[in-house]
């Protein structure tokens, strides 16, 4: 989301879309048919881990390319529509396309991800793989920021015309961006479902969105520091509410008062996220 916001500069509503898709993706691929889905369309046998990751990364890019070729010939609040109303066609297929991916009542019995013998079942097994795909893409990303396509990127976020004027082409340096984030994406919605076993439609609707862009912006965009920052904080913050002691019928909503209050005083005080103006 960085990608596209922060360095392309294109607010969007739709990246739990491309983290539905790929969770989804992965299941029906590690799936295969079976008393979950016995009517599966894509695989009749499972598939196994990386090549479920790898395929939901690929239906994640193509997902993107095909809203990005539609969304992209918009500018704006335009384009911000246009993603929000992807974001919730995708929802609607997820939720009612019962005969695919079993509609309401999701698909359970994923199995855990398993690497040439390595069986990730324990909660440290399943932080370690996190954190190896979390530092490869993180590598990408570093030395796409670094690359001459991330500050083309960055041109085109500051002044479109400009950086139109001296050759670059803005739809195709977007769409590539959406590309990549989308297969990001997708890669993030497979860890999900295989770390759950069960997904169903409301992980992915418009208040995952929303929770993504608010860790954007509170970190701070255009930096690969801030949505490390502000993906902590968002995930820590509720967790330690949790420790405060509150009445059980209560707990809930004080503590979404307390963390809105909390969010609402970082971004008042640290207006460009707690990244700041840092350009890695």
């Amino acid at each position: 989301m960085n990608l596209v916001t922060g360095y392309g500069g294109l607010l969007q509503f739709c990246s739990a879309a491309f983290y539905g898709i790929g969770a989804y993706a992965y299941a029906l691929l590690s799936v295969g048919n079976s008393t979950t889905l016995p009517g599966n369309l894509i695989f009749s046998t499972a598939v196994p881990f990386p090549l479920a990751l790898a395929g939901s990364a690929a239906v994640g890019a193509l997902a993107a390319f095909a809203i990005g070729m539609i969304c992209l010939r918009f500018r704006g609040d335009s384009f911000v529509f246009a993603t929000l109303g992807f974001q919730m066609i995708v929802y609607t297929l997820l939720y009612n396309w019962t005969a695919l991916d079993g509609g309401a009542y999701g698909i359970s019995a994923i199995p855990r991800p398993s690497i040439r013998g390595w069986k990730v079942e324990t909660l440290a097994d399943y932080s370690l793989l996190v954190l190896l795909v979390d530092a490869l893409l993180l590598l990408v990303l570093f030395v796409l920021y670094r690359s001459p396509f991330g500050l083309s990127l960055k041109a085109l976020r500051d002044n479109e015309r400009a950086a139109e004027s001296l050759g670059i082409s803005a739809f195709g340096q977007q769409l590539t961006a959406f590309v990549i984030a989308g297969s990001f994406s997708a890669v993030a919605g497979a860890l999900f479902a295989s770390y759950m076993t069960y997904i169903d439609p409301t992980s992915f609707d418009l208040r995952e969105s929303i929770f993504l862009l608010a860790i954007l912006l509170l970190g701070g965009i255009g930096n690969i520091r801030g949505p490390i920052i502000g993906a902590s904080i968002m995930v820590l913050l509720p967790e330690l509410l949790r420790f405060m002691g509150l009445p059980d019928s209560s707990a809930p909503n004080i503590r979404e008062i307390v963390y809105g209050l909390a969010l609402i005083g970082l971004m008042f005080w640290r207006t460009k996220g707690l990244a700041g103006d840092y350009s890695l």
